[in-house]
């Protein structure tokens, strides 16, 4: 009986492998668009499961969250970008063909710093909990935000408002992501191309945060979430776990922003406003909290949504003769199924079934 149910799951893992695999090439053939999409919705799995190790596991609510995200883009513009070598003009004497580092440079140091600032913001807030941690930690992520809006003078070091340009894309093996790969007569898009770097950090994400999840310190980020003063008590050193958790969190937050920023080949400080960080804390409240399935399909629902909604808001404009923004229509359209998905399932779309029970073996 056994045998037959691991055979059963390995054919379903291997069925929605070749499903993963396939998809790009499928979309592809309807437009780059929708491929787009799905690329999209991989950088916000990556977002959602790093915010997922600080609410979800720590309990810990982080309203800035999109402070990492913005860390990681801006590091890996920095160093991809000719950017620095127009401001310094000392350092085109080092780098005559300007300052393009490997992305397996970039992406370390993007983690680590990410990692660093985590750590930062974690430290001073250790005292606070609930609606007082929120608060300060969305002033975190406001604060990254207007210092990148005005880090242009007196020396310009994120050109300001007016964001990163001429960003290299994402090279791999030599592979270039930013152009097409012909294989035979067979053409792949840029975008199915970076679809798979993404889909391959997923996997990995996953990976590391399932056996978090399954680990010692995992089970302790478990016990500070649902009573710290009990954890304590048993002998946990909640303010390290707690910074350990504000540190993992962002480090997956930076990385994400640096695959963001290689893809768009263009950031700005617009691209990391709170409303961001709104959207993907509602992607693990609304997939179901600390339950890995469920923020991924949460992450997916919230990222896909609004641009899907782009083909409902158009006809609905069309029928108002315009008075209605299309933009605030797809925003209205999201809050309603947010608000109906919300009532009908108060613990998520995908709750953890352990969320609550006792661990004991039966």
């Amino acid at each position: 009986m056994s045998m037959n149910l691991n055979i059963h799951k390995t054919t379903q893992y291997i069925l929605m492998g070749v499903g993963l695999l396939v998809l790009p090439l499928i979309l592809q053939s309807f437009g780059n668009a929708w491929v787009r999409i799905a690329d999209m919705a991989l950088l916000y799995i990556l977002l959602a499961i790093g915010l997922n190790i600080v609410v979800g596991y720590a309990g810990l609510l982080d309203l800035g969250y999109v402070a990492f995200f913005a860390v990681g883009a801006y590091m890996y513009g920095l160093l991809s970008s000719p950017h620095l070598i127009n401001t310094f003009t000392t350092m085109a004497s080092t780098f005559p063909d300007g300052l393009h580092m490997s992305i397996w440079l970039i992406l370390p140091l993007a983690a680590a710093l990410a990692g660093l600032f985590g750590m930062l913001l974690g430290a001073p807030t250790l005292k606070l909990r609930g609606d007082y941690l929120a608060i300060v930690t969305l002033g975190f992520g406001e604060i990254i935000r207007v210092f990148l809006n005005n880090l242009d003078h007196p020396v310009n070091i994120t050109n300001g408002p007016k964001g990163l340009d001429q960003i290299d894309p994402i090279s791999i093996f030599g592979v270039n992501l930013g152009k097409k790969l012909m294989v035979g007569d067979f053409e792949i898009a840029s975008v199915t191309l970076y679809y798979y770097l993404f889909l391959s950090l997923v996997l990995v994400t996953i990976l590391i945060s399932h056996r978090l999840e399954m680990s010692r310190i995992g089970r302790a980020w478990m016990a500070i979430r649902e009573d710290e003063i009990a954890a304590k008590a048993m002998g946990l050193n909640t303010r390290n776990l707690k910074l350990l958790a504000f540190g993992m969190g962002a480090t997956f937050g930076g990385v994400s922003g640096a695959m963001f920023a290689g893809f768009q080949g263009f950031i700005s400080p617009e691209s990391f406003s709170l409303m961001e960080s709104v959207m993907i804390v509602a992607m693990v409240v609304l997939g179901g909290l600390g339950y890995l399935p469920g923020v991924i399909l949460g992450a997916i629902l919230l990222s896909a949504l609004p641009e899907v909604l782009r083909y409902v808001a158009g006809p609905l404009q069309e029928m108002t003769g315009g008075r209605l923004d299309a933009s605030i229509l797809r925003q209205l359209l999201v809050a309603l199924a947010m608000i109906v998905i919300m009532l009908m399932r108060p613990r998520g779309l995908w709750p953890s079934p352990e969320h609550g029970k006792s661990l004991t073996p039966k």
